[in-house]
């Protein structure tokens, strides 16, 4: 079976504010170096009904009411949150080798987690699924920096759909940084 390299993961939470805020839904799908899925997963956590209300408010949910729509009725069949870890870390356990990438020896064996704005995800999966906080490479691969990179000094904008739920989101990061990518001269 082909083990995965990288992780990529994305996270719908009731807001913004790590501690305050709350993962709602959890997508990844675990890929190789070349992007190719290797398999994916979603899982939904199950988060009570007055966080919702309290935090899941102004501009940006008026402007997602379809995301916020499904979000809140999906919350209903949830799981607890250590019910979710336990399923990605067995996810992980599948799919990526024990000594999954060469590193030094602060992250040997760690996994490597890749998304958009991937530094905000990671403070949540610090907080709320700490085992596999544990589980990951200190470094991360963020498509948010060749955004920056390629809007600014090349003029050039990836269109991402937004629809703000969790497995679409991962696979538009997917293809984002590859158009990015494409740009790069090819090794000879």
């Amino acid at each position: 079976m082909k083990k995965a390299t990288l992780l990529w993961i994305d996270l719908e939470m009731t807001g913004l504010v790590p501690g305050k805020d709350k993962i709602l839904e959890v997508a990844a799908i675990a890929t190789d170096w070349d992007f190719n899925e290797v398999a994916s997963l979603t899982a939904t956590v199950k988060v009570d009904e007055e966080i919702i209300k309290e935090r899941m408010v102004g501009e940006f949910w008026e402007k997602n009411k379809e995301s916020y729509n499904g979000l809140v009725a999906q919350n209903k069949n949830g799981e607890t949150a250590r019910a979710v870890e336990t399923k990605i870390l067995d996810f992980l356990d599948e799919y990526f080798e024990k000594e999954s990438i060469k590193g030094d020896s602060r992250g040997k064996g760690k996994i490597i987690l890749a998304g958009n704005s991937i530094h905000q995800d990671r403070k949540f999966i610090d907080i709320e699924f700490p085992e596999l906080g544990k589980r990951l490479h200190y470094r991360m691969l963020d498509v948010s920096a060749w955004k920056v990179y390629f809007e600014g000094a090349k003029h050039l904008k990836f269109k991402k759909p937004e629809n703000h739920r969790a497995l679409d989101d991962i696979k538009g990061s997917i293809e984002e940084l590859k158009f990015y990518l494409s740009f790069l001269k090819e090794e000879k």
